[in-house]
């Protein structure tokens, strides 16, 4: 059989397959599975175009880490083939831990797990089906192989992963301040005492990587629909399984009902492996159509949300840079109250508070380090003549109040 497929990519246009175990693990049902979860959740509520899949994304994060590996090769540096497919399989596999709708779940269905963790057990759980085949793939994977440079293209604040995502989602999404130079500023890309860092020739490169980041979360990410959106479907899952853990009848594939029925959490998946197996059989369309069904749900809580969220009826969201008043809460919960048919209503389902936060850059730990003509190594926000950059490395925090618009919906 002929391994050597392309994939014709919108964003690089043609991807070449590197190499038969690259071939074996795309066609796995594993991760054939991220056909079906979309990469930006719900975000297609308010950018239609945003369709695309994890899928999507890492195919084109694989062909990413490609061209930097040949990228540092030509620059005089002994990388082995097997270093070269074992770190694009670790890109490849970088999000096969993601549930559906991707980030928004990760903590409602399960239990304090992120999807990393669940990356970790997969990678494992393939290794073992492809008789130690991704043994380097898991060491550059954990961060325990020495050179230290191929775990930071795969994770890092300037890894292969946000090059793809950022051009991926910006074409999209249609947002175009999203735009970065992914090809420049690989080819900027060098190794230093196994350390990743850029060249300095690629600063202004990587400036505009970080404002576009930025500009991204406020417009794409943390969108304050994409918000509100979010908040409803948590609220709708978190309904789903307080009903079922009640004892109530709640419609659901198997592997959701797995999860409705308990709360699972990285200990379970990692005692018993049926958990692990339920994850992997689940997708977006689980979800949706158990939506579809609780709308008609004799629960009032449970059918309101669902009906909302299918016909876009979604919360009012309010963002504040600091704290909401208490007095303002309380009067919004009495007139929520007041217009709710079912005076039982728990409205912690529809009065929903938190913060969101957007860091486009870290400035303490893993840094984004830029080699200087002279060799010295400079944290890029001290290397940049731009003060825009010592901005973007302070954490800014919003705190949002979400509200249905009225309850006499239905």
């Amino acid at each position: 059989m002929n391994k050597k497929k392309i994939f014709n990519d919108p964003i690089y246009g043609f991807i070449t397959i590197p190499s038969d175990l690259i071939f074996d693990i795309i066609e796995h049902p594993y991760f054939q599975r991220l056909r079906r979860i979309r990469q930006l959740g719900l975000t297609d509520l308010i950018y239609p175009g945003a369709l695309h899949t994890r899928f999507h994304h890492a195919l084109g994060a694989m062909h990413l880490m490609g061209l930097a590996m040949n990228t540092l090769k030509s620059k005089g540096h002994d990388i082995s083939d097997k270093e070269c497919e074992a770190a694009q399989i670790a890109i490849l596999l970088h999000d096969i831990g993601h549930g559906p709708f991707s980030h928004v779940l990760e903590h409602t269905l399960l239990n304090n797990t992120s999807h990393e963790k669940i990356s970790n057990l997969i990678i494992s759980e393939l290794n073992k089906e492809f008789k130690g085949a991704l043994d380097l793939t898991e060491k550059i994977f954990k961060n325990t192989y020495p050179r230290k440079f191929l775990h930071q293209l795969v994770s890092s604040q300037l890894d292969i992963d946000r090059l793809d995502y950022l051009k991926r989602d910006c074409f999209f999404t249609g947002v175009s301040e999203g735009t970065i130079g992914a090809d420049r500023i690989i080819k900027m890309l060098e190794i230093h005492k196994d350390q990743l860092v850029v060249e300095e020739k690629g600063i202004y490169s990587i400036e505009n990587f970080l404002t576009a980041r930025r500009l991204m979360y406020w417009q794409v990410y943390l969108h304050k629909t994409t918000v509100s959106a979010e908040k409803m479907m948590i609220q709708i899952v978190r309904r789903a399984k307080y009903l079922a853990q009640q004892g109530e009848k709640v419609f659901a594939s198997e592997p959701l009902s797995i999860f409705l029925q308990n709360d699972i959490g990285y200990n379970d998946f990692v005692k018993n492996k049926k958990y692990l197996k339920a994850f992997l059989a689940m997708d977006d369309f689980d979800i949706w159509a158990s939506i579809k069904s609780w709308a008609h749900h004799k629960d009032y809580i449970l059918s309101t949300l669902c009906k909302s969220l299918l016909e876009r009826k979604l919360f009012k969201i309010k963002l504040s840079g600091k704290n909401f008043d208490k007095k303002e809460i309380e009067i919004l919960k009495k007139e929520l109250y007041r217009k709710s048919p079912e005076k039982l209503l728990d409205l912690s389902y529809f009065l929903v508070t938190g913060t969101i936060t957007n860091a486009a850059y870290v400035a303490q730990g893993d840094k984004i380090n830029i080699l200087m003509k002279n060799g010295n190594i400079v944290d890029v926000a001290s290397a940049s003549d731009l003060p825009n950059i010592k901005a973007i490395s302070k954490i800014v925090k919003k705190h949002y109040l979400c509200w249905p618009k009225s309850l006499y919906l239905y």
